[in-house]
């Protein structure tokens, strides 16, 4: 148990920079909260936790039978995590202030009501349809998680994750729609990027040396 975690405590410390750094989730919960309320932007949270169950969910099948499978073919992806790790954190390092104004002509009162199945569609569709959480969740999956570990616990790990990204999203949906809260992070965000630029780097360079077992 104690193993556990300590695994889960290193997926969180890892995944908490991906969860902060600005991205194109944020961006689609900020519109949502300003342009159709706080109610559509909780849903489309949700949608994004669930879609990255999605991802959780193919990568830890494919990675156990990749691993039992073909050594050589667990080393390729293994080297694509390695390449996108460096890459993100690269490109964090090189990240100026993130820009997260709202264009005011984009008001609630000029656009449709926006139902809840396409609220949550979108979250899901606009995370689920990304490809670079594969390589991501590989890595740090790989990086932090024994491959001893039970499938059902690392699916335990999963729901935290995709729990904690709903918790955030939708803390975005009440607090960070004021000019006051944008403003704030907005200064901060190039700071964030920065240490999670290190921390993937980081990651990257460590999956490298690391061997399946």
């Amino acid at each position: 148990m104690h193993q556990y975690v300590v695994e889960l405590a290193s997926l969180m410390a890892i995944f908490a920079f991906a969860i902060v750094s600005p991205g194109a989730d944020l961006a689609m919960v900020m519109r949502q909260s300003i342009v159709h309320g706080r109610k559509p932007a909780i849903i489309t949270s949700f949608g994004i936790g669930t879609a990255l169950m999605f991802h959780v969910t193919y990568t830890i099948l494919g990675l156990g039978l990749i691993i039992s499978q073909s050594i050589t073919l667990f080393n390729i992806l293994k080297w694509c995590g390695v390449a996108y790790l460096l890459y993100i954190g690269v490109k964090a390092l090189r990240a100026g202030k993130a820009d997260l104004s709202v264009n005011v002509a984009d008001t609630a009162s000029n656009e449709p009501r926006q139902s809840g199945l396409r609220a949550f569609g979108l979250g899901f569709a606009a995370n689920a349809l990304n490809p670079k959480p594969v390589f991501f969740f590989l890595s740090i999956f790989s990086t932090a998680v024994s491959a001893h570990t039970p499938m059902l616990v690392k699916f335990g790990y999963g729901l935290v994750m995709a729990s904690c990204l709903i918790a955030w999203f939708v803390a975005v949906s009440i607090f960070m729609t004021t000019p006051r809260m944008r403003a704030a992070f907005s200064r901060a965000s190039q700071w964030i990027d920065r240490a999670s630029g290190l921390v993937f780097i980081a990651l990257g360079l460590k999956l490298a040396v690391q061997k399946a077992s």
